[in-house]
């Protein structure tokens, strides 16, 4: 059946399409969605989720799905765990450091959105030493034939606290929890290539901090309240940050989009003052604001 062949090529492109050496021109269109989080450990190890999200259009589409469900322990996960030891052993010929891979895990659920049904695959694993490590730490010599995004999918790479960019080539296209890529796209041999080196000791801004606070707290404490804080609508500017990150959080826990009257009823305030801070995030170019009917439905973009 189409739908069973469909989901059996996940299994390969989730591993392939972010590793393959030469993968760039071969990649085809497809209509469900990969995110790639890898997540860099502060002595070069990594720990990759790779999401697979496909809307379940029709009752084939479920059936398919369901399908690939029950298989996913017996059969894919095994083959996604071949594959990546795989990519890991062909990226230590190449950079002659020794790499494993472990920890591997896959499960797979049908969520709801105001946009209909999704499937959901999520598998992750440990990857040691994917990056190089001296003084710093060097992302990116295990792409060795460069690599390649398709068109909605997403890369994020995560760093350890404690360490900042000395480098990032090609620039991210978001630099937000992680430094984010977008596709359509396509990276040259080695890249992303990110460098990172540790901060100064965590001590002492901490204890420079704490020297302000003390020499400065009854100054702040006085002007804070003579001086009327900078407001957007009817919340201040700093509550307007705050309200904008939570109705992030809220669009992330529900697939990406929510309609508007239920992010009021969620967060529990006036209409006004959440179309305020929809309004900014559509300035910001951070969703999108669909109109349904007598709706607004919000979209991440």
């Amino acid at each position: 059946m189409p739908g069973n062949l469909m989901m059996r090529k996940l299994v390969y492109l989730a591993a392939i399409l972010l590793l393959c050496i030469s993968i760039t021109s071969a990649a085809p269109e497809n209509d469900y969605k990969i995110t790639y989080t890898i997540k860099i450990e502060d002595d070069g190890n990594a720990i990759w989720n790779v999401e697979y999200r496909t809307l379940l259009s029709t009752k084939d589409d479920l059936n398919s799905f369901e399908n690939y469900t029950r298989q996913l322990q017996s059969v894919y996960l095994n083959e996604f765990k071949e594959l990546m030891q795989k990519s890991a052993s062909e990226a230590a010929a190449v950079t002659s450091r020794s790499m494993a891979t472990g920890d591997f895990t896959g499960d797979a659920v049908v969520q709801s959105a105001p946009t209909g049904k999704y499937g959901v695959v999520h598998y992750s694993f440990r990857w040691t030493n994917f990056a190089r490590t001296d003084s710093k730490i060097n992302i990116g010599d295990v792409f060795v034939g460069g690599l390649y995004l398709s068109k909605d999918n997403t890369l994020i790479i995560q760093y350890p606290s404690g360490f900042k960019i000395d480098e990032v080539m090609p620039l991210p296209d978001q630099n937000r929890e992680g430094l984010i890529w977008y596709g359509l796209r396509s990276f040259g041999r080695g890249e992303p290539r990110i460098i990172l080196s540790k901060t100064s000791s965590p001590w002492i801004p901490l204890v420079i901090g704490a020297f302000i606070i003390v020499v400065l707290g009854a100054f702040i404490y006085i002007r804070k309240s003579r001086v009327p804080k900078e407001k957007v609508g009817n919340i201040t500017e700093t509550e307007m940050i705050d309200l904008e990150e939570r109705i992030i959080r809220l669009l992330k826990e529900n697939d990406g989009s929510l309609y508007q009257s239920e992010i009021v009823k969620k967060l529990a305030l006036p209409k006004s003052t959440v179309s305020s801070a929809l309004n900014e995030l559509n300035n910001k170019n951070l969703i999108l604001k669909i109109k349904k009917g007598r709706e607004n439905l919000i979209r991440l973009k």
